[in-house]
Order: C-alpha cells, then sequence, then structure tokens
C-alpha cells in the first residue's frame, strides 16, 4: 500500500556534503511514495556572505537542495518565520522548481504563495497547503505585488484569574498571580484558510495541513482551533511545526493531528550556534483506497556529525512521559510498539 513520510523542520546551514543529514535514515525515506517537510531555511547565499548575527536561516544552495533530492523529498512547506525577505524567497523558490521539488507557503506574490503543491503518484493525489502564524510584522506576509509567506494571523490576551480557572492555578485572592494567556486565530485569516482547504479538497486525494505556529511545548487555545478548521473543511491529516520541541497529538473526527513535530535535521541554529539536543518525529501514513488508514511515528535525534537517526522509544521514556502529560488534555498518548509508537486514548 502507498505510504506518506511527513517530517518537521529541515535546516541545511553548514551543510557541505549532502548525504550526511539522511543517510542513518535513508531506508525508510526511499521506501515510501511521497515525502513533504517544513523546510527551515532558505536556499539562498547572500552576495555579502553570511552573516551570522544580522540575517535568517540561509543555507548554501547548491548542497542544502542536493540534501532534499539525495532523500528524495518530493516537495516543502516555506511558509515560516525563516523564509524571510525578497531576495532570498524568490531565490529559494527558483531553486526549487529547479530541481523539481514542489512547494507551498511562500512566493513572489499572493497567489503563488498561497498556491497548494499537488503530487500524483501511483494513481493518489497529494495535496499540501501550508500556512504560519510566525511571522514578521515587517513585510514578511505576501501581498498581491509583494514577495512573502502565506499566514493566518494569531491575537493574544491577558486575562486576570479572577475565578479559579485550573486545579492547579491558587485562588483569585494571591496577590502576584500571574495572568492566563489566550490565543485565538483572526477569523478573516481562518476563514480564507478554510476556503483554500476546501478548494484543494476538490483536487486530491489525500489533503494535508502543514501549519506553522507554536511557543515552547505548549498547546495553544488558537492551535487546536485551526487544526479542527483544516479537518472540518477536508484535511486528512494536519502535521505542526515551529517551537522545535516534539509536542502532543490528538484525534479529531478520527483524524490525525500532530501538533509540533519538532526538528528533523536541524544542526546549525539561531547565531551560527549548534541548535542543542532535541527529540523529532516522524510520522508515516499508510495508504489504502486514497484513504490514510494508519499513523505511525519514528523518534528522531541527531549526533555531532549532523546525521540524523532513529531512536528507541523505550530510551526516550521521560520525554515521552513528558509528552503525554502535556496532551493529556487531548484525550490522546503515544503507545510504543517496538521502534514506532501509535496514537491511542489516554
Amino acid at each position: 500500500m502507498p505510504t506518506l513520510i511527513l517530517t518537521g523542520d529541515l535546516n541545511f546551514m553548514g551543510v557541505t556534503d549532502p548525504t550526511v543529514p539522511f543517510r542513518k535514515v535513508i531506508d525508510d525515506f526511499k521506501s515510501a511514495d511521497v515525502r513533504f517537510s517544513n523546510m527551515e531555511c532558505c536556499l539562498y547565499a547572500p552576495a555579502t556572505g553570511q552573516v551570522w548575527d544580522n540575517e535568517g536561516f540561509m543555507a548554501d544552495p547548491g548542497p542544502a537542495g542536493e540534501c532534499l533530492k539525495y532523500a528524495g523529498i518530493d516537495a516543502v512547506g516555506i511558509a515560516n518565520n525563516v523564509n524571510y525577505g525578497e531576495a532570498a524567497i524568490n531565490a529559494s523558490v527558483s531553486r526549487l522548481d529547479q530541481l523539481g521539488i514542489k512547494h507551498t507557503g511562500a512566493g513572489a506574490n499572493r497567489d503563488v504563495a498561497y498556491a497548494p503543491a499537488i503530487i500524483e503518484k501511483n494513481g493518489v493525489r497529494y495535496g499540501f497547503i501550508q500556512r504560519t502564524s510566525v511571522y514578521w510584522p515587517t513585510n514578511h506576509e505576501a501581498t498581491a505585488h509583494t514577495a512573502g509567506v502565506a499566514t493566518i494571523k494569531g491575537h493574544t490576551a491577558y486575562q486576570l484569574p479572577l475565578h479559579k480557572l485550573r486545579p492547579e492555578i491558587p485562588p483569585p485572592n494571591r496577590p502576584g498571580l500571574p495572568p492566563v494567556i489566550i490565543t485565538w486565530a483572526d477569523a478573516k485569516a481562518l476563514q480564507l484558510f478554510k476556503d483554500d482547504v476546501a478548494k484543494l479538497r476538490a483536487q486530491c486525494d489525500v489533503l494535508v495541513a502543514s501549519l506553522h505556529w507554536g511557543l515552547h511545548k505548549d498547546v495553544l487555545d488558537y492551535m487546536p482551533e485551526i487544526a479542527h478548521a483544516a479537518i472540518d473543511n477536508g484535511a486528512d491529516i494536519v502535521m505542526g511545526h515551529g517551537p522545535h520541541y516534539s509536542l502532543p497529538t490528538e484525534l479529531y473526527k478520527g483524524k490525525a493531528i500532530f501538533y509540533g513535530l519538532g526538528s528533523f535535521s536541524f544542526h546549525t541554529g539561531h547565531g551560527g550556534r549548534k541548535h542543542g539536543d532535541w527529540m523529532g518525529m516522524m510520522v508515516r501514513a499508510t495508504i489504502d483506497n486514497k484513504t490514510i488508514t494508519r499513523t505511525t511515528i519514528k523518534l528522531v535525534r541527531h549526533n555531532d556529525a549532523n546525521e540524523s537517526y532513529f531512536c528507541d522509544p523505550a530510551q526516550e521514556g521521560e520525554e515521552l512521559a513528558g509528552l503525554n502529560l502535556r496532551g493529556k488534555s487531548l484525550g490522546t498518548k503515544l503507545a510504543a510498539k517496538g521502534m514506532e509508537l501509535e496514537i491511542a486514548a489516554a
């Protein structure tokens, strides 16, 4: 049966050998029919060279592009906070087009940025749509005439805890209590996203909604709001990314929501520094009769050589316990079956 691989962040800054990031996981990638990832860098070489303290995530378009080809990546999402700047976005899109890799989420104007990526393999049409809620307010969003990213604006409010909202919050008679943070999706932006998902539904058999969002390890209120809207309007699976951590999962109307797949290849990070230790996820979805019938997860880490590798869930007890504790309110947990994880009832 056909299979689809989904991963979180790919960042190839500093990569010179395109085989290194994926060589320990390449067999899994080769065995899949379609592979889609969030690309957390621009394939762009600034004329003045990389200045680590003053620029975004720019990867050498030569070896970085070859990394994608080596792994067999069919399409990438590029709506995120590091795909920034007209020159960088246009050059990155041009390199992806040269490589024959489909993309969604950024481009030379609004029409291009908001357009989905559609791939047909072995009689199955896969549709991918990506939006970001994490972006800069300085001309980062694509417009009718300017390059940028496709967005879903989010809002934040701070509520005084005048009533006992959760068991762990002290009574409201305690001076110094921090505010409760409330987030929600902008109504107009969310409606446009719903319309785009519904439109894509008519063009594909399997629809993946990819969303760049989040802060640290929490599932904020606006994230389920957007994820549920995606499924309500035709998405078959939702993949989130952004905070570089693995986040909880949810089953909504029988369909999987991965709130944070974390990093998959991310060695060099902010300021040119090593990005540190992280645990990411790779999702494999099995397709039967043009429908997703099963999803499994493999955990991934990376070593000092910048090689990503699969890790044994049995060795990640503390990480999984924290992940499942944070996701308890969603009614699901991750249950280990050998080297794989499945979504189960909490």
